[in-house]
């Protein structure tokens, strides 16, 4: 069976037909890393705190539309940032799945029973010291949101099919330790989505629509 392309149903088929194929290694050839291979050796020597983020697609016709948060300017890490609903996993949480659905139902409110996990992404090591797990899955329609506003200033939806364009990822750049570092762009409707975020979207696109 066929589905349009970036419905919640296609998105389904390719995340769970990757993550049959994931290996610990990948991270290193997908991304903000295959951007700045020379970072590698230094994110290899970190000592990482596991973290998870969630990226739901929710079921919404023929185009599924992908949760984002804007994060509060007064959080001590990624400030004002658009970002994943995640966080750190707890030594409660079963596995990185658990911990994706328990943060985005503190964050947004969303019912971890409504959430359909279909995958994971490569882990992305982020240079702030996480290792990041990121975990797809599908939403249906029709859930409520209650925002912490403690960590979250508001949620939006952007289309999957404007995520998996490449036109519409523009490069930035950085110093980062004396060196340029490269970095993935979406700008959509007036926020910025950059940085960790859109270099995990990058992998979405490479992994599952190149």
């Amino acid at each position: 069976m066929s589905f349009p392309l970036y419905s919640a149903a296609e998105f389904r088929r390719r995340a769970m037909a990757q993550s049959l194929t994931l290996h610990p290694e990948d991270w290193r050839e997908n991304g903000d890393a295959k951007l700045n291979p020379t970072t590698i050796p230094h994110v290899e020597g970190m000592k990482l705190k596991d973290a998870a983020v969630l990226i739901a697609a929710v079921n919404d016709g023929d185009d599924a539309r992908v949760i984002f948060t804007q994060r509060t300017a007064s959080l001590r890490k990624h400030s004002g940032q658009v970002a994943f609903p995640g966080g750190a996993v707890d030594e409660t949480d079963r596995d990185m799945e658990e911990a994706a659905a328990r943060e985005a139902e503190e964050e947004i409110g969303l019912d971890r029973r409504l959430i359909e996990p279909v995958g994971r992404l490569p882990d992305y090591m982020a240079l702030s010291g996480f290792r990041i797990t990121p975990v797809l899955a599908v939403v249906q329609p029709g859930f409520s949101l209650h925002l912490n506003p403690d960590e979250v200033d508001e949620v939006f939806e952007v289309p999957l099919s404007f995520l998996m364009n490449p036109a519409n990822h523009a490069m930035g750049s950085g110093v980062w330790l004396g060196s340029e570092r490269y970095y993935y762009r979406m700008p959509y409707e007036g926020r910025d989505i950059w940085g960790i975020t859109a270099g995990i979207v990058r992998v979405i696109y490479e992994r599952l629509y190149a």
